[in-house]
Parts: C-alpha cells; structure tokens; sequence
C-alpha cells in the first residue's frame, strides 16, 4: 500500500513539509510506502475549463506537475494534500494545482482515503482546511479525521517542531488512514465498492 502526500508549498523543506513528514513517518511504521511530492515554486497554471482531458485524462498543459501526479494518485491508494495558509486559505498554486488535478479526471480517485493538512502561523488554519476538504467530498473520496483538525502552527519548521499538539495531530492522522488503508484492503473480494447512479445534474435556469 502507498499514500501520496502532496507538499503545496512553494519551500520544499518548510512548515508544511515538516507536517507531511511526521505523517509519512508514522505511516511507513505501519508499513506503508508514503511518497512526498512537491509541486514547486514555479508558476501553475490555472484550469481554463477547456474540457479537452475528459477525453485524454490528462490535462493540455504539460509544463507542472499535474499530469505526473494524476498517474501517481491513480496508482496511489491514499491521498494526503499539504499547504501553508495565505490569508485563511491554501497556496494559490496548490488551488491551481487541484482544480486541474481534480477537474473531471476524479472518478479514478473515488473510494481512496484522503486528508488535508494545513502549515500556519497563527490564524486561518480552519478556513484553509475546509477549502482543502472540497475536493475529496466531491469525489466520493472518503475524508481521513485525526484527534483534531489537521493543522501545525509556526513560522519555520523548528518552530512547528515545538507545536507538540500539531504533531501528534499529524500521527493520529496517519495512523487513522494506515488503519482505514488496511480496513479497505481486508474488505477486497467481500464487501464492493457501492454503486454509483448516473449523475443527475440538475440546473435552477430554465
């Protein structure tokens, strides 16, 4: 088993990475391959709604990080996404990062545990948090909850360091989607996934 955890910061080795790492740590204990990818401080761009990857499943731009990890969330069997708040919210470039990441390339992705796990100095956190969790709801994608909400607080990663709440935060989280992993893998072969009714879009103009 393996969870992708997605770093959305633009430090690849700052709070939010300090965080993820804790996670990834306590998961490998439990014997599970955790892949930490980092999407950069380069530009992202946005999701431009062109629709062109409903029949590829990839998206038209090729110069990020996205389509490597729409191959690596497919293959993955957890999903953990990682950033720092910027004014009560995730990094823009993770947005970015996700509407592509996401938009109508989820149905692969449905019944895979995620979770959200936000970096920040002092305030915001649970905004952030809840824009994060979006995604996964959206996707039929069972949420991962730990202790409490899944949040570090700090200005540098020594500082998160300090934040002993906030880590075991972090490992309560992994060992609540090492278990529900393993639960999922046990239920294989004898309990199916539910099925799913033709998707009923309904519009309010007329």
């Amino acid at each position: 088993m393996n969870v992708l955890l997605i770093n959305g910061s633009p430090h690849k080795h700052g709070c939010t990475y300090t965080a993820l790492s804790e996670v990834a740590g306590r998961l490998e204990e439990h014997g599970i391959a955790a892949n930490i990818v980092h999407i950069g401080a380069k530009a992202i761009r946005g999701c431009i709604a062109c629709g062109r990857c409903q029949a590829t499943g990839l998206c038209v731009f090729d110069d990020d990080p996205v389509n490597e990890c729409i191959g690596l969330l497919k293959q993955a069997d957890g999903f953990i996404v990682g950033s720092p708040v910027y004014y009560a919210a995730p990094n823009g470039g993770l947005c970015a990062f996700l509407d592509r990441l996401f938009f109508m390339k989820s149905a692969p992705y449905a019944y895979k545990p995620a979770a959200a796990v936000v970096s920040c100095r002092r305030g915001g956190a649970s905004a952030a948090f809840d824009r994060l969790n979006k995604y996964f709801t959206i996707s039929c994608m069972p949420v991962v909850s730990s202790q409490y909400w899944n949040s570090v607080h700090g200005n540098t990663p020594e500082e998160v360091r300090q934040d002993a709440e906030g880590l075991q935060i972090m490992r309560t989280l992994a060992d609540n989607m090492a278990w529900l992993l393993k639960c999922i893998d046990v239920a294989k072969g004898s309990v199916p996934y539910p099925v799913r009714e033709p998707w009923t879009p309904t519009n309010f103009i007329r």
